[in-house]
């Protein structure tokens, strides 16, 4: 299919590969431009037979409880992002010649003669976030965008759709970009590298190699964290176009071509006429929420990526004070009896976590869910110092007491061996015995929550609930 945009779909047999919410979006495009879609997924459930029934209306063939075999005739596989490359189905598409693509790959390909570029950002964590400040600043220029990909609008409608867009906020997941080989960003970011999702891309070296790849072909900027020397490695590794600059984005005071922070004031001493010698003031650290220091990388990094695309510092500025976190990141839920309670159960892996024990001084710690193949050892001996106690639940939370034992043997550990319901105000009440006045009970699992929860969502809801119990008890 080549990698210039593909203009007749007229009668091509594609496959769809799993029915998510990447997938039925896929699927009813492809139909549209007049592609013969067959759509297949492992699971046979109810929602799945629902979705089918959606699908076989408007006459797209769906294969239930087979995603392994590839149909007779398939000229192209379009792919949910989370679907394993090891999948038989992609062994026989490879076999065959047949090409994978992604929901962003896809998206890529069908984007007019006139698109509007992206701005694309990835990373452990951190990308929701930057995106949505990101989108914030461009909006402070005046300029048409949205935060596409993971979040908010999803990326086929932003190419396809009615609106006119100057430029787009795009998060990638390491998924997206593992089966999206012909994508080039006008400027693009990796936020962080930290072991996640490795069951998935079976090496820590396949999975920054993804993460990677959002730097190819680049016109104007590559943004990456001066914290993190992988991030910067990944860059020296990128085929950029001529003239397409490294930009790093520090904590501290920043060297020509980065971004920074000198006495609160985040600065800019990369897009600005003379960068040995002067720098160009954007915001203040208070203007961020909340300005906890990961926070402010973010912003830093949203900043350059809005820089590169030749926005004004009085928008970084405007931006950012306009921007409001999501539920779930280190929201401040109550204070019950002098001590806070955080939810952070957005931190789904042992680098958010870490982030997030070290905005605070003296912390009970919630955590535990599932593993997803994590290690604890590196989180529990950097956040020792700041641990008053741990609480642990969940299914993989003999792992984290594990690392608590060898690495901070003093800290005490309330084992909850359950995984109802009821485990989360049994968590809080235990956090709350052990808290004294001045500290923070923190929810930072550090694990998935599909154990014992929807989403994290919906753990977080649990955590602010008990609180709230706990509250009308104080």
């Amino acid at each position: 299919m080549g990698s210039g945009q593909v203009t007749d779909w007229q009668g091509k047999n594609v496959t769809v590969a799993g029915l998510g919410v990447s997938g039925i979006p896929a699927a009813k495009v492809l139909h549209g431009l007049g592609a013969k879609v067959t759509v297949v997924n492992d699971g046979d459930d109810a929602r799945a037979r629902a979705q089918a029934a959606e699908l076989e209306a408007l006459g797209i063939a769906v294969r239930l409880g087979d995603g392994a075999t590839l149909p007779e005739g398939t000229e192209l596989v379009v792919t949910a992002p989370g679907w394993k490359p090891d999948k038989p189905l992609f062994t026989a598409a490879r076999e065959a010649g047949v090409d994978i693509w992604g929901d962003v790959e896809l998206a890529w390909r069908l984007r007019g003669p006139d698109a509007a570029p992206w701005l694309a950002v990835t990373g452990t964590n951190g990308k929701t976030t930057t995106v949505q400040m990101l989108a914030e600043i461009l909006k402070a220029a005046g300029l048409r965008t949205a935060a596409v990909g993971n979040i908010g609008v999803s990326l086929l409608d932003a190419v396809l759709g009615e609106e006119q867009y100057d430029v787009l906020a795009v998060e990638l997941s390491s998924y997206q970009l593992h089966w999206a080989p012909s994508l080039r960003a006008h400027s693009a970011a990796v936020l962080n590298l930290a072991p996640d999702h490795l069951d998935w891309h079976g090496s820590m070296e396949a999975y920054a190699a993804d993460k990677g790849r959002i730097y190819e072909g680049n016109r104007v900027a590559c943004v990456y964290n001066v914290a993190d020397k992988a991030t910067e490695d990944l860059v020296r590794e990128a085929d950029v176009e001529e003239g397409c600059r490294a930009i790093g984005f520090t904590l501290g005071a920043p060297a020509p071509s980065q971004l920074g922070v000198v006495d609160g004031i985040l600065v800019d001493r990369a897009f600005v006429e003379n960068r040995q010698k002067s720098a160009q003031e954007l915001a203040e650290v208070s203007d961020v929420d909340p300005p906890a220091p990961h926070n402010i990388a973010n912003a830093l990094a949203a900043a350059a990526l809005a820089r590169a695309f030749g926005v004004p510092p009085k928008a970084v500025r405007d931006g950012l004070r306009a921007f409001t976190p999501d539920a779930h990141r280190i929201a401040h839920v109550a204070d019950v009896a002098g001590v806070a309670y955080v939810d952070d159960s957005k931190a789904t892996n042992t680098h958010a976590a870490e982030a997030s024990l070290a905005a605070y001084e003296s912390i009970v710690w919630i955590a535990g869910g599932l593993a997803k193949g994590a290690v604890f050892e590196e989180l529990v001996a950097k956040s020792a110092g700041h641990l008053r106690a741990a609480v642990l639940m969940g299914a993989d939370r003999g792992l984290i007491r594990e690392a608590l034992a060898r690495h901070a043997p003093e800290v005490p550990v309330v084992d909850l061996d359950r995984t109802d319901t009821g485990a989360m105000l049994a968590a809080v009440q235990e956090a709350q015995r052990l808290a004294r006045p001045g500290d923070t009970v923190l929810l930072a699992p550090a694990c998935a929550s599909m154990d014992m929860f929807a989403n994290y969502n919906q753990r977080g809801d649990a955590f602010a609930e008990a609180v709230r119990e706990l509250g009308a008890g104080a």
